[in-house]
C-alpha cells in the first residue's frame, strides 16, 4: 500500500538532489561577505524548514486519527516526527558550522531563532520517551495525538515570534524581499528546497512501507503459531505504532 510508486519518486528525489547540488557547487556564487562558506545555507535553511513542515504535519495526521481512530494516521503521524527529529539534528550542526565560520562562535544565545529552533527540536524530542512510557497501544496512540497537535500548533506560533523579534543577526530567507537573494541564489534555494522536501516524502514512504511490511508479518507469524487474530497489537513495548 505504501510501496506504490515508490521506485519514480526515489528517481525524481536522486536526480533532484544531484541538481541542487550541482547548483550550490557550479551555479550559484560565492557570498561577497562570508565567501565560500555561505553556501552551507543551501543545506541548513532547506533542512530547517522541511523539519518544521514534518511536525507540523504530524499534527495534522494526529488530528485525523483522533478523529477516525485509524492506527494507520498514528503511523504516518510518527513517522513524520520521527524523520523531521532527525532533520532538525541535520539543521542544528550544519546551523553550528556555518555560525562557527561566519562569526566565530558555534553558537549564540542572543539570537532567536536560533534558540527557538532548539526549543522546538528539545519539545519533540519528548515525543518517543512520551510513546515509550505507556504500555497500552490505544492510551499510546491517543496520547502522541494530543502531544503532536499542540506542539504543531507552537511550531507556526514560535516561528511568527520569531519573525517579530528585534535581532537580525540570523539571515531572513522568507521576508518580503525573498531575503535580499539575487536571482542565481535564490533559484539555488528554491531548488535545494524542493530536493529536500523530495527526499522527506521518499523517505517518508519508505519507512512507512517498511513498519507495515514489518506489522504484517509479525501478524502472520503469530497467526500461524498460535491462530491469534492478524491485528493483535505487538505485546512488547515501543515507541512505534503498532497496528
Amino acid at each position: 500500500m505504501f510501496g506504490r510508486g515508490l521506485k519514480t519518486l526515489s528517481l525524481i528525489t536522486v536526480a533532484l538532489l544531484v541538481g541542487a547540488f550541482a547548483m550550490v557547487a557550479f551555479y550559484a556564487p560565492n557570498d561577497a561577505d562570508q565567501g565560500f562558506i555561505q553556501k552551507i545555507f543551501y543545506l541548513h535553511v532547506p533542512l530547517a524548514i522541511v523539519a518544521l513542515f514534518g511536525f507540523v504535519a504530524g499534527g495534522v495526521y494526529g488530528i485525523r486519527y483522533l478523529r477516525t481512530g485509524d492506527r494507520l494516521h498514528d503511523l504516518r503521524s510518527y513517522v513524520a516526527i520521527h524523520l523531521s527529529l532527525i532533520l532538525a539534528v541535520g539543521a542544528l550542526i550544519t546551523g553550528s558550522i556555518w555560525a562557527r565560520g561566519s562569526w566565530g562562535v558555534w553558537w549564540t544565545w542572543d539570537e532567536p531563532t536560533l534558540v527557538s529552533f532548539l526549543i522546538v527540536f528539545l519539545l519533540y524530542a519528548c515525543y518517543q520517551p512520551l510513546r515509550f512510557s505507556i504500555e497500552d497501544p490505544e492510551r499510546q496512540a491517543r496520547y502522541a495525538a494530543v502531544f503532536a497537535i499542540i506542539a504543531g500548533a507552537f511550531v507556526p506560533l514560535n516561528f511568527m515570534a520569531v519573525r517579530m523579534a528585534e535581532s537580525l543577526v540570523h539571515p531572513r530567507v522568507l521576508s518580503t524581499t525573498g531575503g535580499s537573494m539575487p536571482g542565481d541564489m535564490r533559484l539555488t534555494f528554491l531548488v535545494s528546497l524542493i530536493a529536500m522536501a523530495a527526499l522527506f516524502i521518499t523517505l517518508w514512504k519508505y519507512e512507512l512501507a517498511s513498519k507495515h511490511a514489518t506489522f504484517r508479518l509479525r501478524a502472520l507469524k503469530r497467526r500461524l503459531a498460535d491462530g491469534e487474530d492478524a491485528w493483535t497489537p505487538n505485546p512488547r513495548r515501543s515507541a512505534a505504532p503498532t497496528l
